[in-house]
Protein backbone atom coordinates (compact mmCIF):
# COMPACT_ATOMS: atom_id res chain seq x y z
CA UNK A 1 0.00 0.00 0.00
CA UNK A 2 3.27 2.24 1.37
CA UNK A 3 4.51 1.85 -2.65
CA UNK A 4 1.07 2.50 -4.12
CA UNK A 5 0.76 5.95 -2.60
CA UNK A 6 4.41 7.18 -2.97
CA UNK A 7 3.65 6.33 -7.02
CA UNK A 8 0.65 8.17 -6.51
CA UNK A 9 1.93 10.92 -4.92
CA UNK A 10 5.55 11.02 -6.09
CA UNK A 11 5.92 8.87 -9.39
CA UNK A 12 5.68 9.51 -13.45
CA UNK A 13 3.49 7.30 -14.42
CA UNK A 14 0.27 8.15 -15.78
CA UNK A 15 -2.05 6.59 -12.82
CA UNK A 16 0.25 9.29 -10.79
CA UNK A 17 -0.51 11.91 -13.58
CA UNK A 18 -4.37 11.29 -13.19
CA UNK A 19 -4.26 11.37 -9.39
CA UNK A 20 -2.74 14.65 -9.09
CA UNK A 21 -4.89 15.87 -11.52
CA UNK A 22 -7.90 14.53 -9.23
CA UNK A 23 -6.68 16.18 -6.21
CA UNK A 24 -6.76 19.66 -8.52
CA UNK A 25 -10.71 18.56 -9.05
CA UNK A 26 -11.41 17.78 -5.49
CA UNK A 27 -9.81 21.08 -4.38
CA UNK A 28 -11.46 23.03 -6.96
CA UNK A 29 -14.68 21.22 -5.85
CA UNK A 30 -14.43 21.67 -2.16
CA UNK A 31 -13.78 25.53 -2.53
CA UNK A 32 -17.10 26.07 -4.28
CA UNK A 33 -18.89 23.88 -1.86
CA UNK A 34 -17.76 25.85 0.66
CA UNK A 35 -18.42 29.07 -1.09
CA UNK A 36 -21.71 28.14 -2.49
CA UNK A 37 -23.18 27.48 1.32
CA UNK A 38 -22.41 30.02 2.61
CA UNK A 39 -24.97 31.62 0.87
CA UNK A 40 -27.94 28.97 2.14
CA UNK A 41 -29.43 28.23 4.93
CA UNK A 42 -27.64 25.49 6.53
CA UNK A 43 -29.43 22.21 6.99
CA UNK A 44 -28.89 18.44 7.24
CA UNK A 45 -28.33 18.11 3.69
CA UNK A 46 -25.56 21.02 4.51
CA UNK A 47 -24.21 18.65 7.21
CA UNK A 48 -24.11 15.48 5.05
CA UNK A 49 -22.23 17.03 2.49
CA UNK A 50 -19.76 18.49 5.13
CA UNK A 51 -18.74 14.92 6.77
CA UNK A 52 -18.72 13.28 2.93
CA UNK A 53 -16.33 15.84 2.33
CA UNK A 54 -14.49 15.64 5.61
CA UNK A 55 -13.67 11.65 4.96
CA UNK A 56 -12.71 12.07 1.56
CA UNK A 57 -10.29 14.91 2.75
CA UNK A 58 -9.29 12.77 5.64
CA UNK A 59 -8.55 9.81 3.38
CA UNK A 60 -6.11 11.98 1.01
CA UNK A 61 -4.52 13.62 3.94
CA UNK A 62 -3.54 10.46 5.56
CA UNK A 63 -2.54 8.75 2.45
CA UNK A 64 -0.44 11.98 1.62
CA UNK A 65 1.31 11.32 5.31
CA UNK A 66 2.18 7.94 4.49
CA UNK A 67 3.72 8.37 1.27
CA UNK A 68 6.07 10.85 2.59
CA UNK A 69 9.15 9.60 3.58
CA UNK A 70 8.92 11.71 6.82
CA UNK A 71 5.49 11.96 8.09
CA UNK A 72 6.23 13.80 11.62
CA UNK A 73 8.33 16.06 9.56
CA UNK A 74 5.56 16.92 7.15
CA UNK A 75 2.77 17.20 9.98
CA UNK A 76 4.59 19.78 11.17
CA UNK A 77 4.31 22.17 7.78
CA UNK A 78 1.73 24.77 8.35
CA UNK A 79 0.14 24.43 5.20
CA UNK A 80 -0.60 20.67 6.52
CA UNK A 81 -1.83 21.96 9.84
CA UNK A 82 -3.93 24.32 8.17
CA UNK A 83 -5.07 21.15 6.27
CA UNK A 84 -5.50 19.13 9.05
CA UNK A 85 -7.94 22.19 10.88
CA UNK A 86 -9.71 22.52 7.96
CA UNK A 87 -10.56 18.43 7.25
CA UNK A 88 -11.62 18.58 11.49
CA UNK A 89 -13.98 21.21 10.90
CA UNK A 90 -15.75 19.37 7.53
CA UNK A 91 -15.81 16.96 10.26
CA UNK A 92 -17.49 18.53 12.68
CA UNK A 93 -21.12 19.62 12.67
CA UNK A 94 -20.86 22.08 15.65
CA UNK A 95 -17.84 24.06 13.99
CA UNK A 96 -19.77 23.74 10.45
CA UNK A 97 -17.54 25.05 7.36
CA UNK A 98 -15.66 26.59 9.76
CA UNK A 99 -11.58 26.92 8.81
CA UNK A 100 -12.46 24.72 5.31
CA UNK A 101 -11.19 27.98 2.99
CA UNK A 102 -8.15 27.00 4.63
CA UNK A 103 -8.42 24.13 2.02
CA UNK A 104 -7.18 26.67 -0.42
CA UNK A 105 -3.48 25.88 0.71
CA UNK A 106 -3.56 22.89 -0.44
CA UNK A 107 -4.00 24.39 -4.29
CA UNK A 108 -1.02 26.53 -3.68
CA UNK A 109 1.29 23.32 -2.41
CA UNK A 110 -0.18 21.07 -5.52
CA UNK A 111 1.00 24.35 -7.99
CA UNK A 112 4.53 23.84 -6.63
CA UNK A 113 4.47 20.52 -6.56
CA UNK A 114 7.76 19.52 -8.99
CA UNK A 115 5.79 16.63 -10.69
CA UNK A 116 2.58 18.61 -10.94
CA UNK A 117 4.46 21.50 -13.04
CA UNK A 118 6.68 18.86 -15.31
CA UNK A 119 3.26 17.44 -16.23
CA UNK A 120 1.34 20.77 -17.10
CA UNK A 121 4.57 21.87 -19.22
CA UNK A 122 4.45 18.61 -20.69
CA UNK A 123 0.50 18.58 -21.40
CA UNK A 124 -0.26 22.44 -22.33
CA UNK A 125 1.30 24.65 -24.48
CA UNK A 126 -0.43 27.54 -23.41
CA UNK A 127 0.73 26.75 -19.79
CA UNK A 128 4.47 26.26 -20.73
CA UNK A 129 4.42 29.94 -22.22
CA UNK A 130 2.46 31.67 -19.88
CA UNK A 131 3.59 29.48 -16.42
CA UNK A 132 4.94 32.33 -14.30
CA UNK A 133 1.72 34.52 -14.84
CA UNK A 134 -0.84 31.22 -14.12
CA UNK A 135 1.30 30.26 -10.98
CA UNK A 136 1.07 33.79 -9.67
CA UNK A 137 -2.83 34.13 -10.74
CA UNK A 138 -3.53 30.97 -8.75
CA UNK A 139 -1.54 32.35 -5.81
CA UNK A 140 -3.55 35.59 -5.59
CA UNK A 141 -7.01 34.04 -6.60
CA UNK A 142 -5.30 31.79 -3.15
CA UNK A 143 -4.65 34.17 -1.06
CA UNK A 144 -7.85 36.66 -1.93
CA UNK A 145 -9.76 33.61 -1.00
CA UNK A 146 -7.93 32.89 2.32
CA UNK A 147 -8.18 37.07 2.99
CA UNK A 148 -11.79 36.82 2.02
CA UNK A 149 -12.79 33.31 4.46
CA UNK A 150 -11.10 35.32 7.48
CA UNK A 151 -13.00 37.98 7.11
CA UNK A 152 -16.56 35.58 6.59
CA UNK A 153 -15.55 33.21 9.21
CA UNK A 154 -14.76 36.09 11.82
CA UNK A 155 -17.90 38.11 10.91
CA UNK A 156 -21.15 36.20 9.82
CA UNK A 157 -22.36 34.94 12.58
CA UNK A 158 -22.22 38.55 14.58
CA UNK A 159 -21.81 41.22 11.70
CA UNK A 160 -24.98 42.24 9.66
CA UNK A 161 -23.18 43.34 6.95
CA UNK A 162 -21.16 40.32 6.35
CA UNK A 163 -24.37 38.03 4.95
CA UNK A 164 -22.06 35.65 3.04
CA UNK A 165 -19.03 35.18 0.93
CA UNK A 166 -20.54 37.94 -1.53
CA UNK A 167 -20.41 40.35 1.05
CA UNK A 168 -17.04 39.32 2.44
CA UNK A 169 -15.04 39.20 -0.93
CA UNK A 170 -16.70 42.86 -1.54
CA UNK A 171 -14.70 44.10 2.10
CA UNK A 172 -11.74 42.40 1.37
CA UNK A 173 -11.20 43.58 -1.76
CA UNK A 174 -11.99 47.41 -1.26
CA UNK A 175 -9.25 46.50 2.32
CA UNK A 176 -6.79 44.98 -0.02
CA UNK A 177 -6.47 47.85 -2.60
CA UNK A 178 -7.26 50.27 0.19
CA UNK A 179 -10.06 51.92 -1.70
CA UNK A 180 -12.00 51.46 1.60
CA UNK A 181 -15.62 52.65 0.72
CA UNK A 182 -16.69 52.72 4.20
CA UNK A 183 -20.41 50.67 3.15
CA UNK A 184 -18.93 47.19 5.30
CA UNK A 185 -16.91 47.63 8.19
CA UNK A 186 -15.70 45.25 10.51
CA UNK A 187 -17.12 45.40 14.06
CA UNK A 188 -15.19 45.42 17.23
CA UNK A 189 -11.75 46.08 18.23
CA UNK A 190 -11.04 42.36 16.48
CA UNK A 191 -12.58 43.51 13.73
CA UNK A 192 -10.37 46.78 12.90
CA UNK A 193 -7.57 44.35 14.16
CA UNK A 194 -8.68 42.34 11.10
CA UNK A 195 -9.04 45.64 8.96
CA UNK A 196 -5.38 46.50 9.27
CA UNK A 197 -4.04 43.22 9.05
CA UNK A 198 -6.12 42.82 5.20
CA UNK A 199 -4.89 46.48 4.44
CA UNK A 200 -1.12 45.79 5.76
CA UNK A 201 -1.50 42.40 3.16
CA UNK A 202 -2.83 44.49 0.71
CA UNK A 203 0.40 46.85 0.19
CA UNK A 204 2.94 44.09 0.19
CA UNK A 205 1.71 40.40 -0.87
CA UNK A 206 -1.12 41.98 -2.86
CA UNK A 207 0.74 44.16 -4.84
CA UNK A 208 4.03 42.00 -5.52
CA UNK A 209 1.04 38.84 -6.55
CA UNK A 210 -0.62 41.43 -9.16
CA UNK A 211 2.55 42.97 -10.55
CA UNK A 212 3.47 38.91 -11.26
CA UNK A 213 0.37 38.39 -12.98
CA UNK A 214 0.91 41.77 -15.50
CA UNK A 215 4.98 41.66 -16.08
CA UNK A 216 6.48 41.08 -19.58
CA UNK A 217 6.58 37.55 -20.01
CA UNK A 218 9.99 36.36 -19.71
CA UNK A 219 11.62 32.90 -20.06
CA UNK A 220 13.64 31.00 -17.52
CA UNK A 221 16.93 29.77 -18.56
CA UNK A 222 20.30 29.75 -16.34
CA UNK A 223 23.47 32.00 -18.23
CA UNK A 224 26.54 29.63 -18.21
CA UNK A 225 28.22 32.48 -17.32
CA UNK A 226 26.62 34.51 -14.57
CA UNK A 227 23.49 32.72 -13.75
CA UNK A 228 20.85 35.33 -14.80
CA UNK A 229 17.19 33.42 -14.75
CA UNK A 230 14.76 35.56 -16.94
CA UNK A 231 15.60 36.32 -20.21
CA UNK A 232 13.59 37.95 -23.09
CA UNK A 233 11.83 34.84 -24.84
CA UNK A 234 14.15 36.13 -28.19
CA UNK A 235 17.21 36.85 -26.35
CA UNK A 236 20.54 35.75 -27.82
CA UNK A 237 23.00 37.54 -25.66
CA UNK A 238 22.41 37.46 -21.62
CA UNK A 239 21.50 41.33 -20.75
CA UNK A 240 23.92 41.40 -17.82
CA UNK A 241 27.06 39.73 -18.69
CA UNK A 242 26.62 39.53 -22.59
CA UNK A 243 27.05 35.66 -22.70
CA UNK A 244 26.18 34.00 -25.56
CA UNK A 245 22.39 32.01 -24.72
CA UNK A 246 21.21 29.01 -26.55
CA UNK A 247 17.52 28.79 -24.99
CA UNK A 248 15.30 26.54 -26.32
CA UNK A 249 11.88 27.34 -27.90
CA UNK A 250 9.03 25.10 -29.20
CA UNK A 251 10.74 24.32 -32.49
CA UNK A 252 13.45 22.37 -30.35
Amino acid sequence: MDGLLRELYEGDTARAHRYRYGLLVLDLATLVFVVTTSFATRGPWVEVLDTLFGVVLLAEFVARLRAGPRPWRELRHPATIADGIAVLCFLIPLIGEGAGFLRALRMVRLLRSYRLLERLRRDFRFFRRNEEPIVATADLVVFIFIMTGLVYETQHRNNAQINNYADALYFTVTALTTTGFGDITLSGTPGRLTTVFIMFCGVTLFLRLAQAMFRPHKVRFSCPRCGLQRHEPDAVHCKACGQVLAIPDEGN
